[in-house]
């Protein structure tokens, strides 16, 4: 090929923000003469000519449901792009790269692959080769450039903030960091990053959130597997984005581990604006938490949780509730802790559904013993399917899930929709559900996304595509 390859990246999903791996490969890209066109499948339809005019495909699989989308989608990409290249990156494009291959995804690169990216597309510049299959993920530090946003849909278009009075504020999407020094079993990042983790330099950071302010942003959503792996970094972006722009608020994910490893930069966080920072606490069961090499206890929990209120920041909490290792007890003592924390309001009802994922690649699989409780991978769900032992715990989840749709659906507050688990759990145990005490309706701030990166995909966001 004599003339440069026209190129299409394609984010099937990513939690309701705008792609930052879309803008960042896109300005790789075009700093080097290429052709860039960008799609996003969560706002926006396949488009013929779009897919037609190119000859380099790439999609970007930073999370479970996206994989799972862009499947659905690789058909008509074929259909409608037959002789193009194409490629995938992000955290679960390695991993399923034998799955991919079957629908004509050639290369598949994770890690920084913006370099990898680079050459493909300079190899069909040149005429080179590109049929022979490539995978590679690539841990070496990269000149991290002001991601180009223009060519995705609006900020408003995506998910918004909701205060606690109701009103919705609309959120810029920040990386300033990736990748995660931590090894958490279930994490899809570990068998990627391997517990390494690259920062964005401070200017980096805020140009971008300046061009976002300048796009509509009032707040920023930073989307670092964990916002501390880098404290330092972490408080000179803080201190730098509220100096440009002290109007912004924000949010962020920080271990439990590090709120309390951290306790001294609270004060910081609380003084930039942070308005709710999202933590992987996973279980209140000790032999869980051990189990997914967290690092943190339930006693923990607790203690970070009182840290986070004396601060007056709002903690939102992540689970997966259900696994092989939870049992009915389980699960309604969980409940029990989240009452006894006053976190009713602070949990969005889908963290109380999700089940255990098991991708390719999960260092769960190195867990002894844990061969015995899966069944073999299933190329359509893209992991290792499990049953419970007591199938009243699947019926369970089941249950739960049906009641979280349809609260969803029905625009139910957390509190009833919390109380109607509440009385399903204790019912699964063949008891009375004790009387939830006067509680009040309260609001915190959240993203009106509420879902989970490594968690099957509903019904609704398949079916959706």
């Amino acid at each position: 090929m004599s003339k440069k390859p026209s190129i299409l990246l394609i984010s099937p999903y990513d939690l309701g923000r705008q792609p930052f791996a879309l803008a960042h490969t896109h300005r790789w890209l075009s700093d080097h003469g290429f052709n860039v066109t960008c799609l996003d499948l969560s706002i926006q339809k396949l488009e013929l000519d779009a897919l037609q005019q190119a000859d380099l495909i790439g999609l970007y699989l930073g999370m479970h449901t996206a994989t799972r989308i862009a499947l659905k989608a690789l058909p008509k990409i074929n259909q409608c792009a037959p002789k193009a290249t194409l490629f995938a990156f992000g955290l679960y494009a390695p991993l399923n790269q034998d799955i991919l291959s079957q629908h004509q995804v050639r290369h598949c690169f994770g890690g920084e692959s913006e370099p990898d990216i680079l050459t493909l597309a300079q190899r069909l510049t040149d005429g080179t080769d590109s049929s022979t299959p490539s995978n590679a993920i690539n841990h070496k530090k990269i000149a991290f450039k002001v991601p180009y946003r223009e060519g995705l849909p609006p900020l408003s278009r995506y998910a918004k903030l909701i205060l606690a009075n109701g009103t919705q504020k609309t959120v810029g999407f920040i990386e300033a960091s990736r990748g995660c020094k931590y090894l958490c079993r279930h994490c899809p990042v570990t068998p990627i990053y391997e517990g390494k983790f690259r920062i964005v330099a401070v200017d980096i950071v805020i140009q971008d959130i300046a061009q976002q302010v300048a796009m509509g942003a009032q707040h920023i959503s930073f989307g670092d597997p964990d916002f501390f792996n880098g404290p330092t970094h972490a408080k000179k972006v803080l201190q730098a984005m509220h100096a440009a722009f002290p109007q912004l608020s924000f949010d962020c994910t920080i271990k439990i581990e590090h709120v309390l490893k951290h306790a001294d930069l609270l004060p910081v966080l609380k003084s930039t604006g942070c308005l709710f920072i999202t933590c992987a606490v996973e279980s209140f069961n000790d032999d869980i938490l051990l189990k997914l090499d967290k690092g943190h206890s339930r006693a923990d929990t607790f203690q970070a949780v009182a840290l986070l209120k004396q601060q007056g920041l709002t903690i939102s909490p992540t689970f997966v509730p259900f696994s092989p290792w939870t049992s009915l007890d389980d699960y309604r003592d969980l409940l029990q802790d989240i009452v006894s924390l006053e976190l009713i309001n602070e949990v969005a009802p889908i963290q109380l559904a999700i089940r255990l994922l098991i991708p390719n690649g999960s260092h769960l699989l190195k867990l002894p013993g844990f061969s015995s409780l899966i069944d073999d991978f299933d190329a359509t769900t893209l992991g290792y399917p499990w049953q419970h032992q007591q199938a009243e715990v699947d019926e369970l989840q089941l249950t739960v899930m049906s009641i979280v749709e349809a609260a969803d659906q029905n625009q139910q507050d957390r509190f009833d929709t919390f109380k109607a688990i509440w009385d399903a759990s204790h019912q699964a145990l063949n008891i009375s559900p004790p009387t939830l005490a006067a509680h009040e309706i309260k609001q915190v701030p959240h993203l009106s996304e509420a879902w989970y990166c490594c968690a099957e995909p509903t019904n609704e966001q398949i079916n959706n595509f």
